[in-house]
């Protein structure tokens, strides 16, 4: 039994962090223990082969009584991690944009389509849910945004996301939209540089954050804010900031999902200090799980150093995301008539 020194059941905790390999070192083993801990972030590094990551998933779940939330960054196009041994590879969601300006429902039934196979896939191997879809608009000005984006226009965006979700939905995963209120209208790279978007409110609330306000928690069973500052609206990144999770996204725009902070770890989180200010702020900004990604150092340190009681409606909120309905092996998933269908509607896409 994995349990509390109160003799309790550990609750997921707010800190998400990620493992260096194929299969758990004991040292990982005793990181997941750790009460603040409450999910995994997967990279290509930990895959390769299909067989190994369901052994990986089974035992980073089989690691607490309450299993831990495994996520990934599995969007398509250039960023999916697993991508051999009968993975699917992905169109990038631009491709789906260029559709829609032709055909939106088609379009609209191919993300379906993206969605129920992206999700089916890791399921079947485990992984609970990925981080997507990406809802920042093409400004044509973000190298790290670029095709990720759906399209420039905010409905194309919104239409397009519900598509992906509801096929995220019917495969038992949950969604996360990225990066609120937006990323792409920003040169600068968060992972290496800190984003600086001088628009003001109105302007990107009628543009880049429209998506979030259109889908709702309804839609979005989570969130990830942007590492990015836009000092007309407050002078700390979204992920930070009271004034966007709270007064925006929160109370104006009326969202009840989970709130992830994007890595911790990145160039543009370290306006914030050092990891346990960088934690601190984006909890105490809102978010409901921090991510502490390829520095173990680090994620050691944050769980030594920080003093957290979360709230029990974040934690359900937390515990919602993880699908207690079993996945299809991945042997049923290959005779099942609609995958099949899914798949070889997404496989249309690129030449659509």
């Amino acid at each position: 039994m994995k349990q509390s020194e109160q003799g309790s059941v550990l609750l997921p905790g707010p800190v998400m962090v990620d493992v260096a390999g194929t299969e758990l070192t004991e040292a990982e083993r005793q990181r997941l223990q750790h009460p603040l801990v409450g999910g995994v972030i997967l990279f290509a590094r930990n895959f390769n082969s299909r067989e190994q990551l369901t052994a990986l998933c089974d035992a980073i779940h089989a690691s607490r009584d309450e299993p831990l939330l495994i996520a990934v960054d599995h969007e398509g196009g250039r960023v999916q991690r697993f991508k051999t041994d009968g993975f699917t590879v992905l169109p990038a969601m631009r491709h789906l944009g260029t559709l829609w300006e032709k055909d939106a429902k088609a379009a609209a039934e191919m993300a379906a389509a993206v969605g129920y196979v992206l999700a089916a896939e890791l399921r079947a191997c485990g992984v609970d849910m990925s981080f997507t879809p990406v809802l920042d608009l093409d400004w044509g000005v973000s190298g790290v945004i670029g095709n990720r984006a759906f399209h420039r226009d905010p409905k194309a965006v919104a239409m397009l996301a519900t598509g992906l979700v509801q096929g995220l939905h019917r495969a038992g995963m949950a969604s996360c939209g990225k990066h609120f209120p937006g990323h792409g209208a920003v040169e600068a790279d968060s992972h290496h540089e800190i984003p600086v978007d001088e628009r003001d409110l109105e302007q990107i609330l009628n543009d880049d954050a429209a998506p979030y306000g259109w889908l709702g928690a309804m839609v979005l069973d989570s969130v990830m804010p942007a590492h990015v500052i836009y000092p007309k609206v407050d002078d700390k990144p979204a992920g930070f900031s009271r004034y966007w999770l709270q007064r925006v996204l929160r109370k104006a725009l009326g969202y009840e999902g989970v709130i992830f902070s994007d890595d911790l770890t990145m160039e543009g989180a370290t306006v914030a200090g050092d990891i346990l200010a960088r934690a601190e702020a984006a909890l105490g900004a809102g978010c409901d799980m921090v991510l502490v990604c390829n520095r173990p150092d680090l994620a050691d340190e944050l769980l030594q150093r920080l003093q957290h009681t979360s709230d029990p409606e974040s934690v359900q909120r937390i515990r919602r995301l993880r699908c207690l309905e079993p996945a299809l092996a991945w042997d049923d998933l290959q005779s099942d008539e609609y995958y099949q269908h899914a798949r070889e509607l997404q496989s249309q896409i690129v030449s659509s």
